[in-house]
């Protein structure tokens, strides 16, 4: 059953103020969980992209992560950045409620992108014996393209980053959002399904992504530095995430489908 933009906006209003109230252990626990199953997708993404030769089947793919974690009830900050500034415009959460989630949030996704990537990368390169599959090479290449492109480029590698994160987050927090579209799990998956696939087929940056992508390139082998990795993709792109989140998704439809909230009953 399809529902409609002013139902969905509620719910979703309803969402941000109970996602700002969770229990800091919750939060640790779901973020964890949630960096890890996109950690899967983008390995399976990565592999399924290596042996057809085609990168528009691995975005086929790769929304099956973000499907398992939003059905299952769990956090993920670049969603949180738009379902979370509901309740703040509308001034029935605290701005350090949400500043809370975002962080305590964003600090677990990097314990289970990092994790999930160390175990990846243990896996795939057979317990460090050297190993020539194709599809190392397209981590090492990918991860490294994440990187050292944006540093050969300057200051203006740092501006792409952003300005990809930005993109990048309109269509994932528009993912977060379509979830509340159905009342059928059938159709949250399609609906869900639809703006994941394109932010992964245009190659757009998403910093949870990124949280298992670039670390699991570096376990793996590739020539670039902790340092290069948050200086010229993670700390852009998370801060372009928070905008193509609060600005595209969170701002614009909270103006124009503003919900009832309980302080106007």
């Amino acid at each position: 059953m399809y529902v409609d933009p002013l139902t969905l906006v509620t719910r979703m209003h309803a969402a941000g103020k109970a996602k700002a109230e969770l229990p800091i252990p919750d939060m640790a626990i779901r973020g964890i969980l949630s960096a890890g199953l996109l950690g899967y997708a983008t390995a399976l993404a990565i592999y399924v992209t290596t042996i057809t030769g085609s990168s528009l089947v691995g975005a086929l793919v790769f929304p099956v992560g973000f499907v398992i974690l939003s059905l299952l009830g769990l956090e993920l900050v670049t969603g949180n950045f738009a379902l979370l500034s509901f309740p703040l415009f509308s001034g029935e959460a605290r701005i350090t409620a949400v500043v809370r989630n975002w962080t305590i949030v964003f600090l677990a996704h990097c314990i289970g992108g990092i994790g999930t990537a160390w175990l990846f990368a243990f896996v795939w390169n057979e317990a460090g014996v050297a190993t020539t599959a194709p599809w190392i090479t397209k981590a090492i290449e990918i991860s490294t393209a994440k990187t050292l492109h944006y540093a050969s480029m300057g200051s203006n590698g740092w501006i792409v980053a952003f300005v990809k994160g930005v993109l990048c987050n309109w269509m994932v927090s528009l993912g977060a959002v379509m979830a509340f579209t159905s009342e059928y799990t059938s159709g949250k998956i399609l609906a869900m399904w639809l703006p994941i696939f394109t932010f992964f087929a245009l190659g757009l940056e998403h910093s949870v992504v990124n949280l298992f992508l670039l670390p699991f390139g570096y376990f793996l082998g590739a020539d670039f530095t902790i340092a290069d990795w948050w200086w010229w993709n993670q700390i852009p792109v998370t801060l372009g995430n928070i905008a193509g989140a609060v600005f595209l998704t969170g701002a614009t439809l909270f103006s124009t489908y503003r919900p009832s909230s309980s302080n106007d009953r």
